[in-house]
């Protein structure tokens, strides 16, 4: 019975395997679309309810046209791609919202929030292109999906490690439980690290391919890494790569980059 039941997990999560598109990486998603999206899109919603958004109008019609300009090239790739259906089902929207936090972030579905606090890092459009597409290609890799699958799975592990344990002493159970609880938390930041990689090498076609200057991308994380001297922590200790980290890999990927957009705007 043990070893059936192990080979339809076995079954299962094969079944819930693909491939990111343009990267090719393998990913593990059983979290579907029709029950994400509704609560993301609701999220968000709730969201600008509880938040100021800017009334600066040059700022908003920046983020709104820029985000617009960007979706539409990772539509028109879907679209080409026969990705027709996942096409559908994002439904893009884009806002400022005054807080001086420097960040951005994308929900599941296509819904961005851009806080005023990140646009003097952005400095420019090209550089608001930067942060716009790094935020899009996480909707586009489902990144959010796949994490709450890696949740999903640290909590059925978490379970194993009770069960497996139960007839240790209770110091022997802590320190089992410890060891897991350290060594998953430490596999979920490489894992968020490589989403931000990926997010850093798809944004970056994303924003060529609707026309921005892919050289601003680096040059964002030459500011940002100015603006935070001396708050940054070990990169293994981090969600995020090191400034350092995304600045060279960037620049390295350019070229790579300015192929991929344009093979895929001559296939549109």
């Amino acid at each position: 019975m043990k070893n059936i039941g192990i080979l339809v997990v076995g079954f299962y999560l094969l079944l819930s395997c693909s491939k990111v598109p343009i990267t090719g990486r393998t990913r593990i998603n059983l979290v579907p679309d029709s029950q994400v999206l509704p609560a993301s899109f609701a999220q968000y919603k709730g969201f600008l309810v509880e938040n100021k958004v800017s009334n600066d109008s040059a700022m908003t019609k920046q983020i709104k046209t820029i985000g617009a300009n960007i979706s539409k090239a990772v539509d028109r790739f879907m679209r080409a791609n026969k990705m027709v259906s996942e096409a559908n089902s994002y439904q893009w929207e884009f806002n400022l919202i005054e807080d001086e936090t420097l960040n951005a972030w994308c929900m599941p579905g296509g819904k961005v929030v851009f806080y005023t606090g990140i646009m003097p890092i952005c400095a420019n459009e090209n550089g608001i292109a930067a942060v716009m597409g790094h935020e899009v290609a996480h909707a586009f890799a489902k990144h959010g999906q796949e994490r709450m699958t890696t949740s999903y799975g640290q909590q059925a592990g978490q379970l194993l490690v009770v069960l497996g344990t139960s007839n240790e002493s209770v110091e022997a159970q802590k320190i089992w439980n410890t060891a897991y609880g350290v060594s998953a938390g430490l596999g979920g930041l490489k894992f968020s690290r490589v989403h931000e990689q990926e997010a850093d090498r798809l944004g970056l076609i994303f924003m060529i391919m609707a026309g921005y200057d892919g050289i601003e991308a680096a040059a964002v994380w030459v500011r940002m890494s100015e603006k935070s001297k001396g708050n940054s922590q070990p990169e293994i200790l981090s969600t995020h790569p090191s400034n350092a980290s995304r600045i060279e890999d960037l620049r390295s990927y350019l070229s790579i980059a300015n192929q991929f957009a344009a093979k895929f705007n001559q296939a549109q």
